[in-house]
């Protein structure tokens, strides 16, 4: 085997009428691609989306990253239950195959740290050859739930959603991506 990594693409979206209008400075774009780029060892291309709380919009949006060829398309924000929160049903939209183990897990690391995840509407989906999964839309709980909590030794005490996405990638036929397992370790299973 070479060590060479598959060249992978990610579509990043942080959806926000506030950051999108220019009130205040989007930080989950930046918190995605600092989190990402430290998680994986294969080269990564970044499709950026900035975008308002509109349906239609967030839906085209996640279209064209799909369409664009992004294996992996990671949402931000929008996930609440606020009217103006709507991003799980832009996801669910376009989806072929609902994956609802990535919500549910999300929602237990969440619940070791606040009351309120059980507000939290993340969904994640299968669309084409591609994973979409929405996220919460604080850094600090974006980095929580994709690595999960860990043991003072470093060992998992609640897995991180991430550990499952490149295994889920490999069975719709996506790019094997390969991850730095001090920040999140992928599980496979062993070949016989």
């Amino acid at each position: 085997m070479s060590n060479a990594f598959d060249p992978v693409r990610i579509g990043i979206v942080s959806i926000s009428d506030r950051a999108s209008s220019g009130v205040y400075e989007d930080k989950g774009l930046p918190a995605l691609k600092e989190w990402l780029g430290k998680a994986l060892k294969n080269p990564i291309t970044f499709d950026e989306r900035l975008i308002p709380d509109e349906q239609p919009l967030i839906s085209e949006a996640l279209i064209a990253l799909v369409d664009a060829g992004c294996a992996l398309v990671l949402t931000t924000g929008g996930t609440g239950p606020a009217k103006r929160d709507v991003t799980p049903e832009a996801t669910l939209a376009v989806a072929h195959k609902e994956m609802p183990g990535f919500g549910e897990q999300m929602r237990q690391v969440s619940l070791a740290f606040v009351p309120t995840a059980i507000l939290s509407r993340q969904v994640a989906v299968i669309r084409d050859n591609s994973l979409i999964i929405n996220l919460p839309g604080q850094p600090k709980a974006i980095a929580e739930t994709l690595e999960g909590l860990k043991n003072a030794d470093g060992t998992p005490r609640v897995n991180g959603i991430f550990s499952a996405v490149p295994y889920c990638i490999d069975l719709i036929d996506g790019p094997y991506i390969e991850t730095n397992d001090e920040v999140i370790k992928a599980w496979r299973p062993k070949k016989k």
